[in-house]
């Protein structure tokens, strides 16, 4: 149903991310912790790998949307984009985190995400090995854990890079120099650094476990259902130098948004003065 202006009811889309989180769970789980063959999406040396349950979520998720709302678009990380110019995009990443997925690591999860015109509008993260699911309401961001009572996520407070845990998939993201040399600065300044969490680790931040992600090279499908969830758990999501986050790149993430604008500062190598704790 669509409103005379051409508009979804948040709480209809809502409701249809989870029926397409259940389908690509139903689609992937047979495969995990499965002997599983992987193939290499790029050549020359790099590794981008991919499987049958990538491919059979984005197509279970792509069937169910075409029947239920046809004129939406859809940006799927196998399989491309259709319908660009439509008021509603979905976007989606079948298993963020292949990596993981296939050395049998449950840190990988599905996103779904909406996007209206430029607009993140709505955002859910689902983890089906272990049941968890993030996602975004209207208004706040939630959790539950398989058929429990969903919870209310908050980031925490930490104003401090010295008392933060920062976190990021891994150091190769980083191009040498500019990238490389800013997370190597901030990496320096914060209490803990994690590696290795995908989209698992934005997840965290919203729920008040993790203070910042930083990464680059992201596309839209990495990070385009996480915005809502961090930011109404309380957060901030932008690019490294305070732009809109939704079409990738190098992205910043924090629980707290005075932490954001001092780990940018440290990021372009601008200085900053913290009150010692």
């Amino acid at each position: 149903m669509l409103h005379d202006d051409g508009a979804a009811p948040f709480a209809e889309l809502l409701s249809f991310a989870h029926e397409l989180a259940d389908a690509s769970g139903r689609a992937i789980l047979p495969h995990f912790r499965k002997a599983i063959r992987v193939d290499n999406k790029v050549e020359g040396g790099a590794f981008d790998p991919v499987t049958a349950a990538d491919r059979d979520a984005e197509r279970a998720i792509e069937r169910l949307l075409a029947e239920r709302w046809p004129d939406h678009g859809m940006v799927g990380e196998e399989f491309g984009a259709r319908n660009l110019d439509a008021r509603y995009r979905w976007v989606i990443d079948p298993i963020d985190g292949t990596r993981a997925f296939i050395s049998g690591l449950p840190i990988w999860g599905t996103l779904i995400g909406v996007v209206e015109r430029e607009e993140p509008r709505l955002g859910l993260m689902d983890q089906p090995f272990t049941r968890e699911r993030f996602w975004s309401s209207a208004r706040a961001s939630h959790m539950r854990v398989g058929d429990g009572a969903a919870l209310r996520l908050a980031t925490r407070s930490c104003p401090g890079l010295n008392e933060a845990v920062l976190s990021t998939t891994h150091p190769s993201l980083f191009a040498p120099g500019v990238e490389a040399d800013g997370f190597a600065r901030l990496g320096s300044r914060v209490r803990m650094t994690r590696y290795g969490g995908d989209c698992y680790a934005y997840a965290m931040v919203a729920a008040g476990f993790i203070d910042l992600v930083v990464e680059a090279g992201l596309k839209p499908h990495d990070i385009a259902a996480l915005i809502p969830i961090i930011e109404r758990a309380g957060g901030r999501v932008t690019t490294w130098d305070g732009g809109p986050a939704v079409g990738g790149g190098r992205i910043i993430a924090s629980g707290d948004p005075r932490l954001h604008e001092k780990a940018m500062a440290v990021l372009a190598d601008r200085g900053i003065c913290e009150t010692p704790p």
